[in-house]
């Protein structure tokens, strides 16, 4: 369990799970440990297996396994286990602000809401994960939609997606100086929007710059995405519902930042006094 939901990790993902409901008087069976819970949805992420090849070693049956994940996604705990992430990097002066990039991945799909044909595909159907990156490849926002979707349409939700995040001293930040996008966010509409919040665009214009010139800072968001399909779960959709492939994509996420947390040794367990 300890390889999958290690004690840092449990430590900052405990506060945010909501209460056990009431059992009756001597009725039901005795829920099963978060802990063991979330160490076997974090092995399906990683894994990419169906809800039923959890391996028997976890003492939790698919069936729970599955449950629980529900409960959590309706309750929103994955996306505030992301922002607990951010907030330790953010606190300690390891997001930059300075610039931001935005980006899509398209990713083929069985079936389920948000979906539509791939126009990279062949017309099959799939969906799309857009990510907003800060200068160093963290994920600050993380969103889907079907495959037809343009970019720029879903580019205001994924920019006001980004909630706030505490900073080494002052008030919680959620907007980038400078925002870098391709070709495909080349419309008057997205750079008025973000100049509204106060946001510089540099977006690559069509016919006018090349794509060399523009990775010279955006290869981090490719790096994001790359990360995201690290986890063998989001590399194709299975999930009928979109708030559940949403649920995982937001886990990852919180798992990415967990990580970068870990590295530099910022998590409390990892700080003994």
């Amino acid at each position: 369990m300890e390889k999958y939901c290690p004690e840092a990790l449990w430590h900052l993902a405990q506060p945010l799970l909501p209460e056990h409901p009431k059992r009756h008087q001597g009725g039901g069976r005795r829920r099963i440990d978060d802990r063991v819970a979330l160490a076997a949805i974090l092995y399906v992420l990683d894994a990419g297996c169906a809800w039923n090849e959890l391996p028997e070693s976890f003492p939790i049956s698919s069936a729970s396994t599955h449950r629980r994940f529900t409960e959590w996604v309706e309750q929103g705990v994955m996306e505030a286990l992301h922002r607990a992430t951010l907030d330790v990097l953010g606190a300690a002066g390891q997001i930059d602000w300075s610039r931001a990039s935005i980006d899509a991945l398209h990713v083929r799909a069985v079936k389920g809401d948000l979906t539509g044909p791939s126009p990279v595909d062949g017309g099959k159907p799939g969906s799309k994960v857009h990510a907003i990156s800060d200068r160093n490849g963290l994920p600050l926002h993380a969103d889907i939609s079907a495959a037809n979707v343009n970019d720029h349409r879903v580019l205001e939700d994924v920019v006001d997606g980004v909630t706030p995040v505490r900073q080494p001293v002052g008030r919680p930040r959620k907007r980038p100086a400078k925002l870098h996008g391709d070709k495909g966010y080349d419309y008057r509409a997205c750079r008025q929007a973000l100049t509204q919040r106060g946001i510089k665009a540099r977006i690559a214009r069509k016919g006018i710059e090349s794509s060399t010139r523009l990775g010279r800072h955006r290869y981090v968001i490719e790096r994001c995405l790359e990360w995201v399909t690290r986890f063998r779960r989001l590399v194709r959709r299975y999930d009928r519902k979109a708030s559940h492939f949403r649920g995982f994509l937001r886990l990852a996420c919180a798992v990415i930042c967990y990580r970068r947390a870990a590295r530099l040794n910022l998590l409390t367990s990892n700080n003994p006094k």
